[in-house]
Parts: structure tokens; sequence; C-alpha cells
């Protein structure tokens, strides 16, 4: 199997690398080295494994600076290079940039540890096929890489300059997206500053020669490599900067006359000549796909298709009942509550079984580790309270219906919601009631817990504001239930409602800051990413709605019902579907990255771990699977 290519740092080759790592080897008592993968003139790449994490395999890219270079200047040229790229790494956050976890120096060797990439480079890719590539998966293609360079363009407080965007620096991963590698030549751009001739022959620019390099020679290499990608002509062994005499459609006569004159232009010898940024070059491969019919074929975002099978759980426990509600985790043991009655304590590494504790009702509430007990409801009509390590019963605290919201944890007290029509206030350490505030309907709603006040909405549709001593402060009227919980950000609390709308509020006084209609229902509760909010509805959408401006930023569309609440880890967001399937999207995009199939509908909650989705389905299943 091909993996991650990582260019080796280069040189000038006067100086061998010596004394290559080994399989086996150690470095600083983390990265367990399993093979080479790359190998340059002044360093390797290794695949190695992180041992920070013992219960899973989290393979890592280890980058290898061997520094021999006998002038001191040199030398420190050198390392402060190899610095740049990491410090370059380090700011960036991109679904197309490899996130960079560690940089450490031994000796005379420098080291970047970097996100492992599973695929292969795009000049395997096209060295490998079997005639020429699609059109339409080279506009796919490069609408990504134009994606990545706007980010890189835009960045603050300067715009980065890839300088080297070729094939051997563009993985394209096991589903079929590409990652930019290689920073080791990028640098942030100020107007008017000459640099060092650098780059590649074939792909960079005249400019880029004279050290003069802008954003604009990023977009002629972006150019050079998709006519690399559709005639499969090397450009490094053709005469330099003569791509007019050898245009796309003279090789390749089944590309459009519109892809044709797009890359024509990228390719113009004057920079002025050339699309003015990557955004308008990206707009004009866009224009293409819809001119040519090209994209209703197109892998786009949202509609990638994934090979069945190509995600795996790496294990999954079976109940006798479905679950419907959501996983917790502490300590390393995964906690799930099932409609058999019980809550099942799972060894999260493995999903071996250690205990379960049975109730007499069904168990949609999601546990509440807190001080090694573990808070949750019960169709039974009880909170209880069990010792996260042996599953024994501490204490129990009845209300007068059945318990379907989750506690929340706050100030010594638990706070949770019952059919009842109460929201109750316990105490956390001697399980009495401290008060309890009526409401007009159920209370299914998980409460929220913020500046001494906790928000919760009901059955009727009210919403309320209520302070420690169980006194409301505001209420708000929805027109339809409020099932979904509440979560906050700045001066505003959010929530979605069955009347198909989600809500802000002033989180002072209740107001509406604004509105935004969903297609249909919604009892999915909402998740902040930074300016975005993303929830869930009944027709089967999950929505990102910008929060300055209320919005929408995109949707993606599922084949059922979104009920369950999306949550965010790293760049990507994770969610359930009424379909059945789990999804893993980019947050920024609403791009797909997978999705895997359980074999009935999902309504809780995923919770991501140490690189691990854990979910529940109501086939009876709980699942692990690699974020």
């Amino acid at each position: 199997m091909q993996t991650q290519r990582v260019e080796p740092p280069d040189s000038d080759n006067t100086h061998e690398v010596r004394s290559q790592l080994q399989a086996g080897a150690t470095l600083v008592k983390r990265y367990l080295i399993q093979e080479v993968i790359g190998v340059g003139g002044m360093g390797s790449v290794y695949r190695a494994r992180d041992l920070h994490f013992p219960n899973v395999v989290k393979l890592v890219a280890v980058k290898e600076m061997v520094n021999l270079a006998p002038d001191p200047l040199i030398r420190s040229t050198i390392v402060q290079n190899f610095e740049r790229e990491a410090n370059i790494l380090a700011t960036l956050t991109h679904p197309s940039i490899p996130s960079i976890y560690d940089y450490f120096t031994q000796e005379n060797r420098s080291y970047l540890v970097l996100e492992f990439i599973s695929g292969k480079d795009l000049e395997m890719v096209i060295s490998e096929a079997e005639g020429f590539i699609s059109e339409e998966q080279v506009i796919a293609w490069g609408l990504e890489l134009c994606d990545v360079l706007a980010f890189l363009h835009n960045h603050k407080p300067d715009p980065i300059i890839f300088r080297d965007m070729k094939p051997s620096n563009v993985m394209i991963n096991q589903q079929g997206h590409v990652v930019l590698v290689d920073f080791g030549i990028a640098k942030t751009f100020q107007a008017g500053q000459k640099g060092t001739m650098i780059g590649t022959e074939g792909y960079s620019p005249p400019e880029q020669y004279r050290g003069e390099a802008s954003t604009l020679a990023d977009i002629y290499a972006l150019g050079a490599t998709l006519h690399h990608t559709l005639t499969r002509r090397d450009p490094r062994l053709e005469p330099p900067f003569s791509f007019n005499e050898r245009p796309v459609r003279k090789i390749n006569p089944s590309v459009s006359i519109e892809l044709d004159a797009v890359i024509n232009t990228a390719l113009q010898y004057n920079p002025n000549e050339r699309f003015p940024n990557i955004e308008a070059m990206k707009d004009a491969l866009m224009s293409v796909a819809k001119k040519t019919g090209a994209l209703s074929r197109l892998v786009m975002p949202g509609t990638t298709k994934i090979q069945p099978g190509g995600i795996k759980p790496l294990w999954t426990f079976e109940c006798e009942d479905e679950i419907r509600g959501t996983p917790a985790i502490y300590e390393n043991v995964i906690y799930t509550g099932c409609y058999d009655n019980n809550l099942y304590a799972l060894n999260a590494a493995n999903g071996e079984f250690i205990w379960k504790y049975p109730t007499d009702g069904g168990i949609v509430s999601r546990p509440a580790p807190y001080d090694g007990n573990l808070y949750f409801g019960s169709e039974d009509r009880r909170l209880h309270v069990v010792s996260a390590r042996s599953g024994k019963v501490v204490w129990t605290h009845y209300t007068g219906g059945p318990v379907r919201s989750s506690p929340r944890i706050a100030e010594g007290h638990i706070f949770i919601g019952s059919d009842d029509n109460f929201l109750h206030a316990v105490n956390i350490t001697s399980g009495r009631p401290a008060w309890k505030f009526e409401t007009t309907a159920p209370i299914r709603s998980t409460p929220l817990v913020v500046n001494e006040t906790v928000f919760v909405g009901n059955e009727d549709g009210d919403f309320y504001a209520i302070d420690y001593r169980g006194e409301m402060r505001w209420r708000f009227k929805s027109k339809r239930a409020i099932t979904a919980s509440p979560v906050a950000g700045g001066n505003a609390v959010y929530f979605t409602s069955v009347d198909g709308t989600l809500y802000a509020l002033d989180i002072k006084a209740g107001f509406v800051l604004w509105r935004f209609r969903l297609g249909k229902a919604s009892i999915s509760t909402p998740c902040l990413a930074d300016n975005l909010i993303f929830t869930g509805a009944a027709d089967g959408a999950l929505y990102a709605v910008d929060i300055r401006t209320s919005k929408e930023a995109w949707r993606f569309q599922t084949e059922h019902q979104v009920n369950g609440s999306p949550v965010i880890y790293n760049d990507a967001i994770y969610f359930g579907s009424v379909d059945g399937q789990v999804y893993c999207l980019e947050y920024r995009t609403g791009r797909l990255r997978w999705k895997f199939a359980t074999e009935a509908a999902i309504t809780g909650t995923p919770v991501v771990f140490d690189d691990i989705v854990y979910i529940g389905s109501t086939d009876h299943r709980l699942y692990a699977l690699l974020a």
C-alpha cells in the first residue's frame, strides 16, 4: 500500500545522509520508527507510531533533517529554514494541510512530526494511470487545490506563498481528496521583497527565477500541475516556459476547450495576464464544470462517493436493545445507556465489557461523570448515581415522571429535567433536593449553566433562564416544543425548536437577536466553532449558519432526519442520521470525508476522544471508529 510521501529536506547533495534510523528505533521515548517512506539529500522521512496512545495505533510522519554542513553560518541557516517550515505549519489548520504535532532537535538532527496521510502522491497517480485521467476528476482536484491556496494566500497577517506546487507535493488520500505536503520553501509574502530563486524547474514561473515570486506564482505552478495531470507530459523534461507550444488539447483531445483555456490563462508568461487571484481561477474552473456538464459528475464536497467497506470499526459492542442516547467517556472507559434498561461500562480501547448497572426503565440520558461517579436519568423516573469504577449505586433521586433529560453539574448541584414538568436541582453530595422549578410541560432538554444561570426548554415551547435559587430571570416562547439543548457563545444563547427555527437570544435579557429558518422541525442540539453554528433537522440536512449574519454558510444533505447533535473535533464535524449513517465532514466547507453505515437509525450524538469516534445505533450496537 502506498503511503504519505513527505518531501525530505533538499540539499545540494554535497553532504551525504548517514546512519538512517532503523525500524524499531524510538525518538524522544515517544515515536517508534516503522519504516522509511522517503529519502533526500539531507534526511529521511519515516512512518512512525505515536506511543503516547498505547491502546490505539496512531501513525505519524517523522521528517528528519541531518545537518552536516561544516560552515557554522550555513548550518544555522539550514536549521532556520527547517524551523520556518515548522512555524508555518503550526499556524495553519486546513483539511488539505497536514497537522503538525511536534518539533524537536537531537544533536545534529532536527525532526518534524506531522499527520500521516495514507495514499499516493499525484505524480504516482499520473504514472500509474492507464490512459488519461478524466477531466471531471482533474477539475475536482483543481478546485480543492484552489481552496487550499486561497487559504494560504489569505493568511493573516501576511499571505503565504507555497512556491513549490507540483504533482509530487500533492497527496491524494484514501478518500480521493488532495493534501498539500512539503512546506519547506513556503514563505510569507511582503510586497516588494525579493527572495532566493527557489522552486522546481518546469513548474515555477519565470519571475520566481528572479526571486520575485508573488501569489501569482502559485497560480502558474497550479496550471503546470494540471497540465501535467491532463497530458501526462512532465514539464521538467520539456524546454522551460514552453507550455504555449504544447496546449493541453493538442496532447489530450478529450479535454474541453473551456478547461484548456483556463489552464492556458494560468500559464501566461506575464504574471499580469494570469488570473488576478486564486479565487478567480477557482471560479473559472467551476464555470467550466457547469458549462460542460461535468458539475453533475464531479466528486465534489458533500457528494463524495465512499467505497463500500472503506471505513471499518475498531470494535463494536452489542447490547440487548436500542441505543438511542449519547455515550460518555471517563478515565478510558466508555459509558452508554440502553433501552434494555442497563447502563454499560466498556473498555474504550477494545470494547471489552466491564460492568452493567440495571434500572427499571430505558436510558436515553447521557451519563455525566464527576468525581468518580456517574449521574444519569432513566425512564424509571429516577436520577441515578453510580460508582464509575464498580457500577454500584451511590444514591438515587426520584422525580414525578420519566427522566429523558441529561444532567448538568455545576456549583455542587445536578440540574436535570423530568417529564413531571420540573427542573430539579439536587445536591451532588447528599442527593437531597435543593429546589425544583415548575414549567408547563415535560423537560427533555438538557440544561445549560452559564453565568450563574440555568437555561432549559420544555415541550410547550417555553425557554427559561433560571437563577441558582430556582427563580425565573426571563422566559421566551417559541411556537412548538424545545427538545434540543441550548448552547451559549458570546452574548447569545442558541437552541432549535420543533417549529423549524434556530434561535439566537440575548443571554441576559432573552430578546431575539436573530432567527434562522430550517427546512423542518429540529430536536438537534447545536454546536459552535469559529463563527459558525451547526445543527440538524428533520429534512435530513445538517446546517452551518454564520452567527454574525444569520446566513447559511453551507448545508449537507443526508437521506433521513438528523435528530442527533453534531460534534466538532479538530477540523471535522461528526454526526449521525436516521438513515443509519455516521458522517464526517470538514466543518468549514461541509465536504464529506467519510461515512459509515450502521444497520439502523442513529438518534444519539457521537463522542470523539483521542482520535476515536464512539456512537450508538438503534441496531443495538456501540461503535468505535477512527476519526
